[in-house]
């Protein structure tokens, strides 16, 4: 009797195994195309917009994107054209709804009706915790929350009006975990990750797929850009060689590919690279542990002490250790990515 109950568990086993590839393969053979697609991407002029921009030219899609500073944002277009893709380019602010409103009007008249809402537009304040005004909170608030919010809110009706479309979110790790340094940034992802997590459950009636990205450090140049507080060379310098580094951090085209391959299919949350993946699985197990750690990393990182109170760019604070040969890799993604005129 009990080897017929463990055949007849290992049968149930095999099947179930074999129903769950053929469902996997089903679904995949059913994956979004892209090809023709009006995709519309915020923050698209430069680092993983830009890669996304690209990525989505390849399958097929007619491109729209935005951004703040005009002359990045042609150059981007400029760039994007000359590999032959169908690209308009227009201005906008996300974190202002009636420019989101103006945004969305010129891309239907332009390119019709946006079936993809890649929501992607960010900002980065580094620096310790006392250093950090109210101001900071807001900024990031403004730009990771509500520049996700108002264009999704505003293509919304129209998507459920076709019962189609993909809203692709990119929020972050520091979305799911707190990180030192990086509390305006961190508290901003968490909403956003709270906020895209339970639209898709809301719009799955709908037709839409709202896909969460929740990377970690990419190759994408973005530090030269990023806003620096207290001893400014220190945590550039840190966060510079952080973002460098193979094995801690990802190629943009490969988290590019990623996203655009989840997007496709529909995800409901994609963690990268593998790092990612695994602190996100020990902060759900043994989040005091995790704790521990990450106590134990704020004490490595530079000091409030000594350092202005000031707001630094990136670009404008480089040391001896940053750039460096340990910086070389998001370097070359600076240029390659349009971080630099």
């Amino acid at each position: 009797m009990r080897r017929r109950a463990g055949g007849a568990s290992k049968r149930s086993l095999l099947i179930a195994a074999g129903v769950s590839l053929w469902a996997a393969r089903k679904l995949r053979s059913r994956s979004y195309s892209l090809q023709g697609r009006t995709v519309l991407i915020t923050g698209g002029s430069r680092g993983l917009g830009l890669a996304l921009a690209r990525q989505m030219a390849d399958e097929g899609a007619r491109l729209a994107i935005c951004g703040r500073d005009p002359e990045s944002l042609e150059r981007a277009r400029a760039s994007l054209a000359q590999s032959g893709a169908e690209v308009i380019a227009i201005p906008a602010d996300v974190t202002d709804p009636v420019s989101v409103g103006e945004l969305i009007d010129a891309v239907r008249q332009r390119l019709g009706l946006i079936d993809v809402l890649v929501n992607n537009a960010g900002v980065i304040e580094v620096g310790p915790a006392i250093t950090m005004s109210v101001a900071d909170y807001e900024e990031a608030m403004a730009t990771n929350f509500w520049g996700m919010l108002y264009p999704t809110l505003a293509l919304l009706p129209e998507m459920r009006a076709r019962r189609s479309g993909r809203i692709v979110n990119i929020t972050s790790i520091g979305g799911k975990l707190g990180i030192p340094h990086l509390l305006p940034y961190s508290a901003s992802k968490f909403a956003a990750v709270g906020f895209s997590q339970g639209l898709r459950a809301e719009v799955a009636a709908d037709g839409i797929k709202v896909v969460t990205v929740c990377p970690g450090l990419m190759r994408t140049g973005s530090p030269r850009n990023a806003i620096f507080r207290g001893q400014h060379r220190s945590e550039y310098a840190w966060f510079s060689i952080s973002d460098a580094l193979p094995g801690l951090s990802i190629s943009a085209e490969n988290a590019a590919r990623r996203i655009v391959a989840a997007c496709r299919r529909g995800d409901a949350e994609v963690l990268f690279p593998v790092p990612v993946r695994v602190v996100a699985v020990v902060n759900a197990i043994a989040p005091g542990l995790t704790a521990s750690v990450l106590a134990a990393v704020d004490r490595m990182l530079p000091g409030s002490d000594g350092g202005s109170r000031g707001r630094r760019k990136g670009a404008e604070s480089q040391s001896r250790l940053s750039p460096s040969w340990l910086s070389r890799l998001g370097d070359r993604a600076a240029k390659k990515y349009n971080q630099i005129a």
